[in-house]
């Protein structure tokens, strides 16, 4: 049997990590590479359960091996358990003239010719399975010096899997955090108001998430962490029907920003839809908060197209904190642009600002969109701001997020 690629003359040319790579994937790289290297068929790493073995991740050329990951098979049977046990050596040149694995039915119905096999031990000393290759034909050529590469490589698989299921730990623990708010009332909204300062009143309220847990983090790392773990859309769509409520009890000229970290796989998840059955849209601000470049704005556009039609509106968060953000203006054509607090703050000492705050205001007047700016607390930043045209404020200056009750009292 020839290698498809070149045999590879030292573990750094063998086997390089990267980071943006999944387990499986890195996993993979090592089974491919060990094989290439040492000319075999199959190689496999197997995880032992009390009475079974389980081929978690598999790389063949072979046409006979049929077997597919999340297979098992009686450990009592497997070559696997008589390495640990030492019942078989991990090297054998030859599977058929070894008395005890000729004693294996899978020996010869296979066939097994040149077989390596290494335990996979963990930090903790237990043996997780096998790190595993083996040929059709004897292979005479294979040295200890093979096997030590073996190895090397069952050592990185085992850190490799370790830090999986610690992935895993970690992930289980963030989905019963998650799923304790989606059941219970840690969630609450509050109201930050947005001024007309032109005619000196409130119009709206962005609607903030906060998290009254023992364990205390930003909303964002919430969402965040929601995300991870598939909960995302769910825990946004419980931010935006509480948010929502407020409509029932605030004046009818006032209009709600949903931006509890409306994200837009949240909005092709079709589940925005549904949250706004009988709501009146015309007092609904949909705020997109994606702080990366998406390449499915078609698509977006095309979820909340009839939305927009019955009178949702759409804004863009953070105007001018970086590239994502002028994409997200020009694909969706919001008619809210929010001027980030990056822009905001300082804008009456540094001219930079002031020049992109009138480029977005001019942009503004073209494009028939309005301009909030974010992050106001000085009367000078109010002051420039309100000089170069922006009349609708949001910040700690006019007013900091408060619970409904006194969002109600202000207006």
């Amino acid at each position: 049997m020839m290698p498809t690629t070149k045999k590879y003359n030292s573990i750094s040319n063998i086997i390089a990590f990267e980071h943006s790579l999944s387990t499986k994937e890195r996993l993979q790289d090592l089974l491919k590479s060990i094989r290439y290297y040492l000319n075999m068929d199959v190689s496999f790493i197997s995880e032992f359960t009390e009475t079974h073995r389980v081929f978690r991740h598999i790389n063949t050329s072979s046409e006979v091996f049929k077997i597919q990951e999340g297979s098992t098979s009686l450990l009592e049977d497997s070559y696997c358990v008589r390495v640990t046990d030492g019942r078989l050596p991990g090297l054998i040149h030859d599977a058929s003239q070894h008395p005890e694995a000729a004693k294996l039915e899978v020996t010869h119905n296979l066939p097994v010719g040149a077989h390596l096999s290494v335990p996979i031990i963990l930090e903790n000393g237990e043996i997780y399975g096998t790190f595993c290759c083996f040929s059709h034909s004897p292979n005479i050529t294979l040295n200890e010096r093979d096997l030590h590469m073996m190895e090397a490589f069952a050592h990185l698989a085992a850190k490799e899997i370790q830090l999986h299921q610690q992935q895993e730990t970690n992930n289980d623990e963030i989905a019963e955090r998650i799923n304790t708010v989606l059941m219970g009332d840690q969630l609450q909204i509050v109201y930050q108001p947005i001024f007309d300062v032109n005619h000196n009143k409130v119009v709206g309220f962005e609607a903030l998430s906060r998290f009254k847990t023992e364990l205390i983090r930003s909303p964002d790392i919430w969402f965040n962490e929601a995300a991870k773990v598939g909960m995302g859309v769910k825990l946004e769509c419980k931010a935006v029907k509480k948010a929502l409520q407020a409509l029932e009890i605030l004046p009818e000229h006032i209009y709600i920003y949903t931006s509890v970290n409306v994200s837009p796989h949240t909005i092709l998840s079709g589940s925005v839809e549904d949250l706004f059955d009988n709501t009146p849209l015309h007092r609904v601000i949909l705020e997109v908060t994606e702080h990366e470049a998406i390449d499915v704005y078609t698509e977006i556009s095309t979820a909340i197209s009839q939305l927009r039609v019955k009178g949702l509106k759409l804004a863009v968060d953070d105007a001018g904190a970086g590239y994502a953000s002028f994409r997200h203006i020009l694909s969706l054509s919001p008619e809210v642009i929010k001027l980030d607090i990056s822009i905001t703050r300082d804008i009456d000492i540094l001219n930079a600002h002031r020049a992109l705050t009138t480029a977005f205001v001019y942009f503004s007047i073209e494009t028939g969109s309005k301009i909030v700016a974010e992050g106001v607390e000085t009367t000078k930043e109010l002051e420039v701001l309100r000089r170069l045209g922006v009349n609708y404020i949001q910040g700690y200056l006019l007013g900091k997020p408060m619970s409904i009750d006194e969002a109600i009292k202000l207006v």
